[in-house]
């Protein structure tokens, strides 16, 4: 939890709180999907995290990816931004987080993911129709559709 995030926490416990994320959208020259477990809540959805204080949502996205699969990302472009009640979540610990996802399409520059163990604990290359096998965020099955249908528009 980034500090500002902490004091926020210790001020209002773990009472909703509204907060800016950015997810990429990460495809391969196959047209497939980079799906990650995230560990706090064993569920898959693109990998991404929350924006700090100050930091532009293209630079987040790519820290983020960084971070949680050591991988490089070139940002192609937006995909949209998304919220509302399935963007909700109560984590185990109490905490109520709802969450304005700013929605990025990647592509790989470098590296091979490699997840970080704390946040992400597994990843998986999906196609459209493997992702329904997967067990997903609730926010996941609503804009997964756009990003492929992104994807597609941007590989002709």
């Amino acid at each position: 939890m980034p500090p500002f995030l902490a004091n926020l926490r210790e001020k209002i416990g773990s009472d909703l709180l509204m907060l800016p994320s950015a997810s990429g959208f990460v495809f391969d020259d196959a047209g497939r999907l980079l799906m990650a477990r995230h560990g706090d809540v064993g569920l898959w959805a693109a990998p991404g995290g929350g924006i700090d204080p100050d930091e532009r949502p293209e630079d987040a996205v790519v820290r983020e990816l960084h971070e949680e699969l050591g991988l490089e990302i070139e940002v192609r472009g937006l995909i949209g931004v998304y919220g509302g009640p399935e963007f909700r979540t109560v984590y185990p610990n109490g905490h109520q987080v709802g969450y304005v996802i700013a929605a990025f399409g990647c592509a790989v520059v470098s590296g091979r993911p490699e997840p970080d163990g704390v946040e992400i604990n597994d990843f998986r290359w999906v196609s459209e129709q493997e992702l329904a096998e997967l067990e997903t965020t609730a926010w996941t099955p609503g804009v997964a559709p756009k990003a492929f249908a992104w994807w597609r528009e941007q590989a002709r």
